[in-house]
């Protein structure tokens, strides 16, 4: 029984003294720049948010057999489309950030994004730039100019890490290379409202981040009808797109 109790107090006294050893804290005063700088990398993917006409005749611009008569789509058909997979893409940029007060910072992030968008529809997609007669989906490739404001709103440092929410607004400019035959066009910019959340964790010499964020798309992204020689009933059918993308980043500052 003694053996025991003494046992039992060794094993308190070793926990006790390594929860009072004091932990090494890194860059304490990181947070207390005006101005720091640092660069991003990170992975996303691009998806939309359709709105179709249903049927297509409800679009008052929609005519029947504009293309070809062979076609035979009516005002009555219902043709939709979406985007069915995510595919991965990559985001890389740069980070200013200023700081505002104890707990938030202003941050501006402009990079380079490129995705794709695969749109399937529920009838055969026919392009005239693609040889095959029929496929399963429109592809949609994008190279984005970012350009976010975000605000960042820091919890308390808790040792070496601390966790933050930010919030704000971006404008992306696609300059991706489209020409007038197109099945889908799309417009070159739109605004988007940004929302999400990451955690901060501090080395010796530099503070890492992981961070995921969404946005939301703010405008109706579809451009003009493609040139006659495509089937306009594709872009017809489609009422309303917006942009929706996620990106997990890996920020180094």
């Amino acid at each position: 029984m003694k053996k025991i109790i003494i046992s039992i107090l060794l094993v308190i006294g070793c926990i006790s003294s390594y929860a009072q050893k004091q932990k090494i804290n890194y860059l304490t005063t990181f947070d207390d720049k005006l101005i720091h700088f640092g660069f991003t990398i990170g992975v996303n993917t691009l998806d939309f948010n359709i709105a179709n006409y249903n049927p297509i005749g409800e679009n008052p611009d929609f005519i029947p057999f504009q293309n070809s008569p062979n076609d035979k789509v009516t005002g009555s058909d219902v043709i939709r489309s979406d985007v069915a997979t995510l595919i991965p893409g990559f985001t890389v940029g740069i980070i200013s950030s200023l700081r505002l007060s104890e707990d938030f910072n202003l941050r501006f992030l402009p990079g380079l994004s490129f995705g794709e968008r695969q749109l399937t529809y529920n009838v055969p997609v026919i392009d005239i730039n693609i040889y095959d007669e029929s496929l399963s989906y429109y592809s949609i490739k994008s190279t984005f100019l970012d350009f976010p404001l975000l605000i960042k709103y820091k919890a308390r440092r808790i040792n070496n890490d601390r966790p933050y929410v930010i919030f704000g607004g971006a404008y992306r400019q696609d300059i991706s290379r489209t020409a007038q035959e197109d099945l889908i066009k799309l417009k070159s910019g739109g605004f988007y409202a940004e929302a999400g959340g990451g955690w901060d964790h501090y080395f010796p010499f530099f503070r890492f981040s992981v961070e995921a964020k969404f946005s939301f798309g703010l405008n109706n992204q579809l451009g003009d009808l493609p040139a006659p020689t495509q089937r306009l009933y594709y872009s017809q059918s489609i009422k309303n797109m917006r942009s929706k993308i996620f990106t997990l980043c890996f920020h180094f500052e």
